[in-house]
C-alpha cells in the first residue's frame, strides 16, 4: 500500500474485486448459455450474485478513496471524467448498431416481409399510448436531475435530495411501464427481423434505464450520508451524464422506431 507520494496520480492498490467480477460476468455468461439449453438457472444466479456483490464492495472502496481518503485529486478526476466521456462514446456507437439494423431492414423490406414495414402479421405499439407516456416520464427525469445538479452546485441540500428521489421514482416508473408493454405485445423477440430489431433496441435501452437508475440511487445514498459538496461530486455528475445520455437514446428510439417505424 502506498502511504506518501509525489505526484498527483491515483495508484490503485491490490484489489480481489476485478478478479472476482471477471468470474462472476463467467458465471453470469454460461449460466444463460445452460439457462437457454437445459432449463437450469442455477449457474446464472450465482453469476448475478457475485457481480452485484462485486460491484457493491468495489463501488464501496472507490467511495472510501474519494470521499474520505482524499484519493481522487483533480488529475485523477480529470482521468474520470475523460474516462465517463469515452465510455458513453462507446455506448452511443453500442446504440448505433441497433438503429443501423433496424434501418437497414426498415428502409427496404424483404419480399420475405411482404416488401412492407411493419411486416405482414405484426400489430405495432400504439405509438400515442404507453410509448408517449415514457417519453414523457424520461424528459421529466432530465429535468429533476438537473434540478438536483444546481441544488448540488448551490449548497442546497434538500433541493438536491428531492430531486435525486424524483429521479429514482421515476425511472423505476418508466421501467415498470416498459416490463407492462413487454408483458402486453402482440409479437415477440421471434417474430421476423421487426421483433428482433424491437426488443433488442428497447430492451437494451430498458437495460440501461435500470443501470442509471442504479447509478442514481447509489448517489442518492451518498448524498444522503453528506459525501457530495458543491466543489467535489464527480459521482454524481457522471450518473448524470449517463441519465441524459440514456433520454436521448429514448428520443431517437421513439422517433424511430415506435412512431415512423409503426
Amino acid at each position: 500500500m502506498t502511504t506518501h507520494s509525489n505526484h498527483p496520480f491515483h495508484l490503485v492498490d491490490y484489489s480481489p474485486w476485478p478478479l472476482t467480477g471477471a468470474l462472476g460476468a463467467m458465471f453470469m455468461v454460461t449460466g444463460l448459455v445452460k439457462w437457454f439449453h437445459q432449463y437450469n438457472m442455477n449457474l446464472l444466479m450465482i453469476g448475478t450474485a457475485v457481480t452485484i456483490l462485486t460491484m457493491i464492495q468495489w463501488w464501496r472502496d472507490v467511495t472510501r478513496e474519494g470521499t474520505f481518503q482524499g484519493i481522487h485529486t483533480y488529475v485523477v478526476t480529470m482521468g474520470l471524467r475523460w474516462g465517463m466521456i469515452l465510455f458513453i462514446t462507446s455506448e452511443v456507437f453500442f446504440f448505433i448498431s441497433f438503429f443501423w439494423g433496424f434501418f437497414h431492414s426498415s428502409l427496404s423490406p424483404a419480399v420475405e416481409l411482404g416488401a412492407t414495414w411493419p411486416p405482414v402479421g405484426i400489430s405495432p405499439f400504439n405509438p400515442l399510448q404507453i410509448p408517449l407516456l415514457n417519453t414523457l416520464i424520461l424528459l421529466t427525469s432530465g429535468i429533476t436531475v438537473t434540478w438536483a445538479h444546481h441544488g448540488l452546485m448551490e449548497n442546497n441540500y434538500n433541493q438536491a435530495l428531492q430531486g435525486l428521489f424524483f429521479t429514482v421514482l421515476l425511472g423505476i416508473y418508466f421501467t415498470a411501464l416498459q416490463a407492462f408493454e413487454y408483458f402486453e405485445s402482440p409479437f415477440t423477440i421471434a417474430d421476423s427481423v421487426y421483433g428482433s430489431t424491437f426488443f433488442m433496441a428497447t430492451g437494451f435501452h430498458g437495460l440501461h434505464v435500470i443501470i442509471g437508475t442504479t447509478f442514481l440511487l447509489v448517489c442518492l445514498l451518498r448524498h444522503w450520508l453528506n459525501h457530495f459538496s458543491s466543489i467535489h461530486h464527480f459521482g454524481f455528475e457522471a450518473a448524470a451524464w449517463y441519465w441524459h445520455f440514456v433520454d436521448v437514446v429514448w428520443l431517437f428510439l421513439y422517433i424511430s422506431i415506435y412512431w415512423w417505424g409503426s
